[in-house]
């Protein structure tokens, strides 16, 4: 391990670079721990705030974890993100297998609790409205990936299955249908990215600055009356965005003279 100090690059990109050659190769596999920082910096010649800053940026890219008071890790699992409408439906309105065979959902709490600004705008209340919140963690098989929540305006849920703490055999959306008694036919998805809460950071194991994908889902009935306004937030640098769709095929100009006979 070495670094060219004539090159234009800087030093910390050349140390970076080599790293993620190195996890590449595998040389350190998923969930395998790097040496520590004072280790790398002694192999490469360089102050440990040099080998530092590279470890930042394959953090910020998503290559390596850190976990406090442990270390440095690769990371284990990059997910595709498959939550738009389409994703959570599915094409039969069905579970997704595949899905749940690599990702865990937990359902962290149910209860009444005051409505975030853009979970109110969605709903047409005032913000800090006390609505139903199903609180919910989803997890791999070595770190979290998600956490989100799904609210419901009380009048829709009380006395339902809804306001209990418990997990359902099927999708939420699925028994929200049933006893609301009002179908899910339309939802918009508004993605944006920022820095995550300190909560946030905290369950998600990732540090304060690490940048996170944000969620807004909201499904409607048949009269565009809001049903359900669901928030999911993901580590940035380990979330893949992926759409699918065709592309139409090009239509002939129209003739602009369809009168005229050429002889």
């Amino acid at each position: 391990m070495q670094i060219n100090p004539g090159a234009a690059e800087f030093p910390h990109r050349q140390i970076a670079a080599q790293l993620k050659a190195q996890v590449r190769r595998g040389d350190w596999g998923p969930g395998e721990r790097l040496p520590s920082i004072p280790a790398i910096a002694e192999m490469f010649g360089v102050a440990k705030q040099t080998v530092q800053r590279a470890v930042d940026q394959l953090r910020v890219e998503g290559i390596l974890i850190t976990k406090p008071g442990s270390g440095t890790y690769v990371r284990g699992t990059r997910r595709r993100l498959n939550r738009l409408s389409r994703g959570r439906y599915g094409g039969f309105r069905g579970y997704h297998t595949d899905l749940a065979a690599r990702y865990r959902q937990q359902l962290v709490s149910v209860g009444r609790a005051p409505a975030p600004a853009e979970v109110a705008d969605a709903f047409g209340v005032p913000d800090g409205t006390d609505l139903l919140c199903r609180r919910h963690l989803v997890r791999t098989d070595d770190s979290p990936v998600e956490v989100g929540a799904s609210w419901f305006l009380p009048t829709d849920t009380a006395g339902t299955s809804l306001e209990r703490t418990e997990a359902f055999g099927r999708p939420l959306y699925q028994e929200a249908e049933e006893v609301i008694g009002r179908r899910y036919v339309s939802a918009t998805d508004t993605i944006s990215a920022r820095q995550p809460s300190r909560e946030e950071a905290e369950t998600l194991q990732i540090r304060p600055d690490t940048p996170v994908l944000h969620l807004l889902h909201v499904a409607y009935d048949a009269h565009r009356k809001p049903i359900e306004v669901s928030q999911a937030t993901w580590p940035g640098p380990m979330t893949t965005l992926t759409e699918e769709y065709k592309i139409p095929a090009p239509t002939p100009d129209p003739d602009p003279n369809p009168g005229l006979v050429l002889g």
